[in-house]
């Protein structure tokens, strides 16, 4: 049997709930923890697992006591370590590989992300099987992932031939932000479906709004890469006249640990990974009960570059309820990364809470496209573009509301006619420097790769144009600049 029809079996079998998942894992683990062994990243830490005595014992145990105690005494790999030595996880010639990626290295030295035929046709699998319970043969899609270095448009691109699905991967230019081409190709092509991140998106509706084109009209958002939350959801959805999922979740690194079903709630491949939370309480192994903490991932069908109790830096919960779709998968939603809370004078402010008051639909007036946050001393102020050119009275209101949630802070609002770039570089930098970008520490935006660090070095600048909030300069203060409310 052909490693595709046996992975395919096993999806269905596990998505039915006719396979005993805990077997599965147990075999595949063991699986893993030898082949991993041979690793140089892994061969201190699973130095046992390289005598077949070890493993032929622990194949004989049962599969609780090989997911639990086992498992348990390999130590939890951090970023560092594999940003540092990434092609240490590699158990192959880099030359076996099919095809060689890295991650964007926005946080750190680029990890190695290379794919392998087997990891291709496991993971196109996986988001495939989900993914068809979604689109046909008869919809046709426009792919928008400027990232290429990263493995995420080639892989969903495969996933759509997977189903047979018409697909177009196209380019937006990070300078010009021209999408003429785009728009025109996909208006030809009648794309239905739109794969890609919310923040592109926007930019992509904002350009055709500000050069007096329709905006794009799409069935499906299968979005990804980017914190979305149910307001930003509800946003694009407005936007587009589509239903707006977000779509899968993964890196990289380690591949799609998450896809969505056709009820919009991503669901655990536990066929593929073994997933644990870890927090001050500890690490436990998910469970499908109701539980969170950051996300820490075994692989199981990444035989080429296995990872071994990898701790993403992810916020996730997982609901522990039943999903209406039916599958037996655990239900996940992300919470974004530790990183990714702003604290205001004690009160923590995330992206959710604050995109929910922004995109509330009160007090009508114009629709707010698309925003960043730029944050100077007690200065905080929120560029945006609307739809159209705001009233005195509608600024004064917005400001009111939206100031709500930075206590103790001095808050404006400054309507531009373009964001900067990082705001639409999420997938890239994170949400906290995408979309808050904190003038007071230089430390959050250091050591960005060139391309990215040209386009923070832009950012700066019309930040300044747009409202006089500089970076701070080392052992010196600046003025207090004005509150920016009016349209520039």
């Amino acid at each position: 049997m052909s490693l595709a029809e046996s992975h395919l079996r096993t999806v269905r079998a596990v998505h039915a709930g006719t396979d005993d998942l805990s077997a599965l894992q147990a075999r595949k683990l063991l699986d893993t923890l030898a082949v991993a062994a041979h690793s140089r990243l892994h061969a201190e830490s699973l130095r046992d697992w390289r005598d077949d005595r070890t493993l032929a014992e622990a194949r004989a145990l049962p599969a609780d006591v090989v997911l639990t105690k086992l498992l348990s005494r390999v130590p939890l790999l951090d970023r560092g370590e594999l940003r540092a030595r990434s092609r240490d996880a590699f158990t192959r010639q880099v030359t076996s590989f099919l095809h060689y990626y890295e991650s964007s290295g926005t946080t750190g030295d680029p990890v190695a992300a290379p794919k392998a035929v087997d990891d291709l046709v496991v993971n196109t699998m996986n988001i495939g099987e989900m993914w068809g319970r979604i689109l046909d043969p008869s919809d046709s899609a426009l792919i928008l992932i400027n990232g290429p270095f990263a493995p995420a448009g080639y892989q969903f691109e495969k996933v759509l031939e997977y189903l047979g699905v018409l697909s177009m991967r196209l380019w937006a230019d990070n300078v010009t932000g021209d999408y003429t081409r785009v728009l025109r190709l996909a208006a030809d092509l009648q794309a239905n479906v739109y794969v890609g991140t919310a923040s592109r998106l926007l930019e992509l509706v904002h350009f055709a709004v500000r050069n007096g084109a329709p905006p794009p009209r799409f069935d499906r958002l299968l979005l990804m890469a980017e914190q979305t939350g149910e307001s930003l959801l509800r946003h694009l959805e407005q936007l587009t006249g589509a239903t707006a999922y977000v779509a899968s979740y993964g890196s990289s690194e380690t591949g799609t640990t998450a896809v969505t079903c056709e009820r919009g709630r991503l669901h655990l491949q536990l066929q593929s990974y073994l997933l644990e939370l870890h927090d001050e309480r500890g690490t436990r192994l998910v469970d499908g009960g109701p539980d969170s903490g950051e996300l820490v991932v075994t692989t199981l069908d990444l035989p080429a570059r296995p990872l071994v109790r990898y701790r993403t830096g992810d916020l996730v919960q997982t609901t522990g309820e039943p999903c209406p779709c039916g599958l037996a998968l655990p239900v996940m939603r992300t919470l974004g990364r530790r990183q990714d809370v702003v604290t205001f004078g004690g009160v923590n402010v995330r992206q959710e809470d604050f995109e929910a008051e922004l995109w509330s639909g009160a007090g009508g007036g114009p629709i707010v496209l698309d925003y960043m946050l730029v944050v100077r001393g007690h200065e905080v102020v929120c560029l945006m573009t609307t739809d159209q050119p705001p009233s005195d009275s509608w600024v004064a209101a917005t400001t009111g509301r939206l100031g709500s949630s930075f206590a103790g802070r001095r808050f404006g609002i400054g309507v531009v006619n373009a964001l900067p770039p990082l705001a639409t570089m999420g997938s890239y930098v994170g949400w906290k420097l995408s979309r808050m970008l904190d003038l007071d520490d230089a430390r959050a935006w250091s050591g960005l790769p060139a391309p990215i660090e040209a386009a923070l070095r832009e950012t700066l600048q019309q930040v300044e144009a747009s409202t006089g909030l500089r970076p701070a300069h080392p052992g010196g203060t600046l003025t207090e600049p004005e509150r920016i409310t009016d349209e520039s």
